[in-house]
């Protein structure tokens, strides 16, 4: 991750926020301190050096804070905004449907435009940042344009938007 990408704003609806906060909580509280009791019962076991339970417990303390540092700056970063008009205008929090131009074969594709870190409350929809190549690409755009964007790979792509519409979770 790149710097200025660390540091990018995170647009997040009400509710999003409101459950990713709660996961923090849950997460600094009851997880930690589940894993934290853990590590004291394999302690009282005796030999540290040959005991997987405490490994393993560390093991997973580790990747919990991680998680917890993790979240905790996406809620530092984040913008609460109100669920965007529906004017078919492309803005965060919108949920959009594009089809690539020139390839009759290929099917539409929905995304919902906002953090990557709401993928696991949106019901399964893939999520874009507006900082990414194609959500840069389209903000700002209505339904009906067609916009160009550069893929990661260097390759010049061309979508159509055929929907913005505001995502209501």
């Amino acid at each position: 991750m790149t710097q200025s990408s660390e540091q990018a704003t995170v647009w997040l609806t009400q509710d999003a926020h409101d459950k990713l906060t709660a996961e923090l909580a849950e997460m600094k509280g009851p997880r930690l301190q589940e894993i934290v009791a853990r590590i004291s019962a394999a302690r009282d076991e005796g030999d540290l050096k040959e005991n997987g339970g405490y490994h393993a417990a560390r093991e997973e303390q580790g990747k919990l804070v991680g998680q917890i540092r993790q979240l905790e700056l996406t809620l530092e970063r984040a913008e609460v905004g109100d669920t965007p008009p529906d004017d078919g205008i492309v803005e965060p929090g919108m949920k959009v449907t594009y089809k690539f131009v020139g390839d009759d074969d290929d099917e539409a594709e929905t995304f919902l435009l906002g953090a990557r870190e709401m993928e696991d409350s949106v019901g399964g929809l893939t999520v874009y940042s507006p900082q990414s190549p194609l959500g840069s690409a389209i903000v700002g755009a209505a339904k009906g344009d067609t916009v160009a964007y550069e893929a990661p790979n260097g390759k010049m792509l061309e979508v159509v938007v055929l929907d913005a519409v505001p995502f209501t979770g």
